[in-house]
């Protein structure tokens, strides 16, 4: 696959990883990372998505924190450095630079005029933003942390936004999916899907939680959402 090179509003410049379906053009969309950089799980994910059609890229979004960041679930130490890193993340400033990379991927020659974004995870966190702060076409959740703390942004959503939660989230409390759901459930933008009996990182393939039955049905439901409204 290739790099796709993105300039920052603010200046500078960081790379995403680019997956390019057979047949261009095609809708775009943005991936976005965990808490362990754009590793081969990203990469995995955004060639898949290639394989169904979009042009799929995943930007560096740890890269004015340390560029090039790839790490797994599977030590003690690569989960404390990616929980450092988190801490140490500006969203704010990551949302700016994921619609930079929107901007970039719009006027790539393999694209159409629709994008939207997908993210998991602190991702999650991020596609929910990019439903309240950017013009993307559609974005999606997956079990997006910290959101109870952002629903005073509701009213910003204009675009279709859905929610993949799970009921068992280690990093999401009962009260605040129910707080979640709640807030959402007589928007019309917004779905809301809730797992029961999953956990955090359900849809990662060789995760600790990794729900095979679950992953199924919220990729499917991904990909018809993303059909529906992305083409």
């Amino acid at each position: 696959m290739a790099e796709l090179r993105v300039t920052a509003a603010d200046g500078g410049s960081f790379g995403a990883y680019l997956a390019v379906p057979a047949k261009t053009p095609a809708p775009a969309l943005l991936v976005i990372q965990e808490i362990f950089g754009v590793n081969q799980g990203i990469r995995d994910l955004c060639d898949w998505f290639a394989t169904q059609g979009y042009v799929a890229a995943s930007p560096d979004i740890f890269w004015r924190l340390e560029p090039g960041v790839e790490l797994t679930d599977k030590t003690d130490a690569e989960w404390q450095k990616a929980f450092d890193l988190m801490k140490k993340f500006d969203v704010d400033q990551g949302v700016e630079d994921l619609k930079a990379t929107l901007t970039a991927l719009r006027s790539h020659e393999s694209t159409t005029d629709r994008a939207g974004s997908v993210g998991y995870c602190l991702g999650g966190r991020l596609a929910f933003l990019m439903a309240t702060r950017s013009d993307a076409d559609a974005n999606v959740s997956y079990y997006g942390v910290g959101l109870e703390g952002l629903l005073g942004e509701l009213p910003q959503v204009s675009k279709p936004l859905m929610l993949h939660i799970a009921s068992e989230d280690q990093f999401v409390p009962r009260e605040a999916q129910d707080q979640i759901t709640a807030a959402v459930a007589d928007l019309s933008a917004i779905i809301a899907h809730v797992y029961p009996g999953a956990d955090h990182a359900f849809a990662r393939e060789g995760g600790a939680h990794y729900d095979a039955a679950a992953a199924q049905t919220a990729n499917q439901r991904t990909l018809a959402f993303f059909a529906d409204h992305l083409g």
